[in-house]
């Protein structure tokens, strides 16, 4: 049985390297997903990936228990991205085809109820095109995007990591989503349903 984050933290704050492995194990992929899809570089998404991870170990004394650990390590996940992107004044997105780490996003959109050829073809071109139009979007609503649709996280908690009100994080996604609307219906893709 898996233990709790609460007790792998206070082993890891006891020193423990297994717990610290173990932390480590259990979000390195919804954190380098996260920071894929602001960064939108492989590369800088793993380099900032091991820079969130240090800078949370190193600030684990700071953490409190009754805080739920995956959104306090989500924000210095994004916090990090963003100082990234600072550094680097990248106020935009390059329009280039996705990273071979898309696919994760294309899982998401694929369903039980697919039947034929023709849907699951459609479904994954959908889910390209889907990608793509994410990738053109400003960085925080790109990272809005990405908590809540790919980590299914609540607004209240994506409001906690990325440090804004939860009328700004409402209105960003509500932006994201007539931007992708709109990407994706200059691109011949149609709304499906209200």
């Amino acid at each position: 049985m898996a233990k709790s984050d609460q007790k792998l933290i206070a082993a890891a704050k006891r020193g423990s390297e297994d717990a610290y492995r173990a932390l480590v194990e259990r979000y390195q992929q919804p954190i380098l997903g996260l920071l894929l899809r602001v960064v939108r570089n492989h590369a800088w998404a793993e380099d900032l990936a091991q820079e969130t991870f240090i800078k949370a170990f190193r600030a684990l004394d700071s953490y409190q228990l009754e805080r739920k650990f995956s959104s306090w390590l989500f924000k210095i996940a994004h916090n990090t991205a963003i100082d990234a992107l600072r550094r680097r004044r990248l106020d935009t997105v390059p329009l280039e085809k996705p990273d071979a780490d898309a696919p994760d996003l294309l899982d998401c959109l694929s369903g039980p109820e697919v039947d034929s050829p023709e849907t699951v073809l459609r479904g994954r071109d959908l889910g390209v095109a889907m990608v793509e139009a994410i990738g053109e979007l400003r960085p925080d609503y790109r990272s809005v995007v990405e908590l809540r649709f790919v980590q299914g996280l609540a607004y209240e908690e994506i409001a906690e990591i990325m440090d804004l009100p939860l009328g700004t994080v409402k209105t960003h996604l509500h932006r994201a989503r007539k931007i992708l609307v709109r990407v994706l219906s200059e691109r011949g893709w149609e709304p499906m349903g209200d």
